[in-house]
């Protein structure tokens, strides 16, 4: 009782004392809690540092005095919890994002700004928003009592509209123009030439067909690139001998895959055909024809002196799985591919012999001629601009190295799906058809999924891996997010 009296008067009789008192409890205080969270946390330095930082903050009071070591200890306490993340074990630290997370969350954030948690696949097939359009731009009168400015000694920005962004990238950078273009398919032609009159002199047991030039330069569409250029070799079989096998009635069971089966060997010796050499368990080999033609094409053409004649250089590339010709002329430079191919009235079957191949005997389904036969009877009936964004958008894929392994066929096909969907193609909408295509490509790449059109059991995206999946989602991102920047790439 007398020590509490004592305490009181004292405080009573002597208030500054009292205030110092109280102030280095509180700063003690501080220090004490300091020490108390380092300690709860367990990670004191074993080289000296917690140590250190021990002794500090134990004399602190006495060097800095009480309102200086109250912020040493939370100073200290901050700069050891950086010593200490830096020095934990690498499976504590946070994992950097990938790309795939990346481009998810960057579609996830332009539909919700406000959601924060990790994007799956399944968020990609919500529909997202188009880009917002620019705020006007409103011109201020000057105040009559204002002197005269000066004009600006800057430029003036091009403000230009999405539509308008998109025709005039259609006018300049989409199509090679028509001169070019006529040059091009004219030299085409002439090698074509070439080679089949050589192929027919020289290998009469290869009977083929008039070759082919495929593609928009055969077809006389727009085109886009020169870089690329196919070349058909249509394989002259016997109908009664040779029957086209469904993808999903092989071993496989992949509908985009075919076979070509030698039929009625019990009734016709082998030999009756002359494609039963390249024959292989009961099929036609894709893997032998191309070897052959391959060793044809590239050690007995005598593509130097057709090169002269022509004005350009020519010459094969030794691919064991490829058949392909380089061209340069001095306006271009182009890789022609040759595709023996096959077909029925209905069915039109490419050589696929590439390593990757589960097997030699696969030849792959092409829908090229009912894909451009839609499109052109889709623009004719409503006088639509289909084919105009597929000139954009493969133009686009062409000139940006992300979007490589979005293929023409890709295109087409979702192009396809949005015209069942929307029924306004005309040009003034084409900005609200050209991010719809966008916006439903992300959705089948998240998917993982892009069905053919004619045939929904095929998977036209099966041959994607990951990393090519994710490359093509953030490049589509970006163009969706800015189509402005298609003036500036």
């Amino acid at each position: 009782m007398e020590a509490c009296d004592w305490s009181e008067r004292s405080a009573s009789e002597h208030p500054d004392v009292a205030r110092r008192e109280s102030s280095k409890g509180r700063g003690k205080g501080c220090v004490i809690m300091a020490e108390m969270q380092l300690s709860k946390k367990g990670k004191k330095s074993d080289d000296g540092i917690g140590t250190m930082v021990d002794f500090l903050l134990a004399n602190a009071r006495l060097v800095l005095g009480v309102g200086g070591a109250a912020m040493l200890g939370i100073a200290t306490l901050a700069v050891k919890r950086l010593i200490d993340r830096a020095a934990s074990p690498p499976e504590e630290k946070v994992e950097e994002k990938t790309i795939e997370e990346s481009w998810k969350e960057a579609v996830l954030m332009k539909a919700s700004p406000k959601l924060q948690r990790k994007a799956t696949r399944s968020d990609l097939s919500s529909a997202l928003p188009a880009p917002e359009p620019d705020p006007p731009v409103t011109d201020v009168a000057a105040s009559s009592s204002d002197p005269p400015q000066p004009p600006a000694a800057e430029k003036t920005p091009m403000c230009l509209t999405v539509r308008e962004t998109l025709l005039h990238y259609y006018t300049h950078k989409a199509v090679v123009p028509e001169d070019k273009t006529q040059v091009a398919r004219q030299l085409l032609m002439d090698i074509v030439s070439e080679l089949q009159d050589f192929l027919k002199a020289k290998h009469p047991e290869m009977p083929f067909f008039a070759m082919q030039l495929g593609g928009s330069l055969g077809n006389g569409l727009p085109v886009t690139s020169l870089d690329q250029a196919y070349v058909l070799l249509p394989l002259m079989l016997e109908p009664d001998l040779w029957t086209f096998v469904p993808g999903q009635e092989t071993i496989l069971n992949d509908p985009l895959f075919w076979m070509i089966k030698r039929v009625n060997l019990e009734y016709t010796a082998r030999g009756s055909s002359l494609w039963d050499r390249y024959m292989l368990g009961g099929y036609l080999s894709t893997r032998m024809i191309m070897e052959s033609l391959h060793k044809t094409i590239t050690a007995s053409i005598n593509w130097p002196s057709i090169g002269t004649v022509l004005e350009c250089n020519v010459w094969p590339v030794v691919a064991a799985h490829d058949l392909r010709l380089e061209v340069v002329h001095q306006d271009f430079r182009v890789t022609i591919n040759v595709l023996p191919m096959a077909e029925t009235k209905d069915v039109v079957l490419l050589a696929y012999p590439h390593s990757t191949a589960p097997s030699e005997n696969l030849w792959r389904r092409s829908y090229y001629r009912e894909e451009i036969l839609r499109l052109q009877e889709l623009d004719s009936n409503d006088s639509g601009i289909r084919q105009k964004c597929l000139h954009i958008l493969r133009s686009i894929g062409h000139q940006r190295s992300g979007l490589g392994q979005l293929s023409p066929t890709h295109l087409r096909h979702v192009l396809l799906h949005v015209s069942n969907d929307s029924s306004d193609w005309s040009e003034s909408s084409i900005a609200d058809r050209f991010l719809q295509i966008i916006e439903s490509l992300i959705g089948y790449l998240g998917s993982g999924t892009l069905p053919c059109y004619f045939n929904e059991e095929v998977n036209l995206f099966s041959h994607l891996t990951e990393e090519e999946i994710d490359e093509i989602g953030c490049g589509l991102y970006q163009i969706f997010s800015d189509p402005s920047s298609l003036l500036r790439k």
